[in-house]
């Protein structure tokens, strides 16, 4: 579900005036708030901090790392500034800049351009992207072997498989869902090269009535599995599957989160597995390395199955297609298969 509120700052910033990134996010009022030493927040991508994936884990992981260190939400502690749209995310980063946060998320590549232009502007802020990769002192970025776990969720679903047909629903073309894509294609013909994918894009991230009519499509086209990787979208995937399992079988493969919560029905639960990113875990260890004073600006950390930054939950599978799962994941680790990041990548 997207919320549409955006962050509230306490009176005594509210006066102040909203500055241009390009301005260094300098107040025209001499007020401006103390900057604390260990306070951080994150900015969305466009879906809400409950949209049940990618930015709701960010957020979780923010709010264990603010709890365990004793500190509120809001000024001098944790919080969030909702992004609606792609033209929100300069204003909300202005206004974290502004109530002095010592670290700023932005949760996903979207966000990309608007934190190197802020960090540019503030060299003395710490900023995190998810997802991308940014050249800059102050600016810690983080990207995820999507593609590995997309891998196994390739696997776990040509094991589940009884019409031979599986489907693919992608938020938005970029890098990372190329990942996702090209890693779940890939693991699918590791088992059966027979098994068809039918790959659709949503365009958008937060519109879930799109992802429930692009898997209602494939569901009455005999495609039995679902993996969607599509943020907010992808919410319609599990509300297509919930009319669709009154008739006959189908699953869905949640993404970013252990989306099983989702797939609960009153016959029992659709969730086959899902691929979940530790969001959560790069921003709560992030925030404790700026907390500590060991904030690691100008480097990229890369989480993998190795790292176990990504995995695959074990959710609804066959003890056979869980076995599966565990092969080819040690396979993946040891090197022995090297996973796509790209579908041109994939053998025809």
């Amino acid at each position: 579900m997207k919320i549409s509120h955006k962050i509230g700052l306490v009176a005594s910033i509210a006066v102040m005036g909203l500055a241009l990134v390009a301005c260094g996010g300098k107040s025209n009022s001499g007020s401006a708030t103390k900057t604390v030493k260990y306070s951080a927040a994150l900015v969305t991508d466009g879906g809400g901090v409950d949209d049940k994936s990618f930015n709701q884990s960010g957020w979780e992981g923010l709010v264990a790392w603010g709890k365990k260190n004793g500190l509120k939400k809001g000024v001098g502690g944790y919080n969030y500034a909702q992004s609606n749209s792609d033209a929100d995310f300069t204003p909300n980063i202005n206004k974290l800049i502004q109530a002095k946060y010592a670290t700023i998320f932005g949760i996903g590549y979207k966000l990309e351009s608007a934190i190197k232009n802020a960090a540019k502007a503030n060299p003395k802020t710490n900023f995190v992207i998810i997802d991308d990769v940014i050249d800059a002192k102050n600016v810690a970025s983080v990207t995820f072997k999507d593609n590995e776990g997309a891998f196994l969720a390739g696997v776990a679903a040509a094991e589940t498989t009884k019409t031979k047909k599986v489907g693919f629903i992608g938020g938005m073309h970029g890098a990372v869902i190329d990942r996702f894509e090209a890693g779940f294609r890939q693991g699918v013909a590791a088992v059966d090269k027979n098994i068809s994918v039918d790959v659709k894009y949503a365009n958008d991230f937060s519109k879930p009535d799109v992802g429930q009519a692009l898997a209602n499509a494939m569901f009455n086209n005999d495609e039995d599995v679902i993996y969607q990787a599509a943020g907010g979208t992808g919410m319609g995937v599990f509300s297509a599957a919930k009319n669709q399992i009154k008739k006959k079988k189908v699953w869905v493969i949640g993404v970013d989160r252990d989306q099983t919560p989702e797939g609960k029905y009153s016959g029992g639960n659709l969730t086959l597995t899902s691929t979940v990113k530790g969001v959560d875990i790069a921003v709560e260890k992030l925030a404790d390395d700026a907390k500590d004073g060991k904030f690691p600006g100008g480097k990229t950390t890369v989480y993998g199955l190795k790292e176990k930054g990504v995995k695959l939950a074990r959710g609804n599978m066959s003890a056979a297609a869980w076995k599966a799962v565990q092969d080819y994941q040690q396979q993946i680790i040891d090197g022995k298969i090297k996973v796509a990041e790209k579908p041109s990548q994939l053998k025809k």
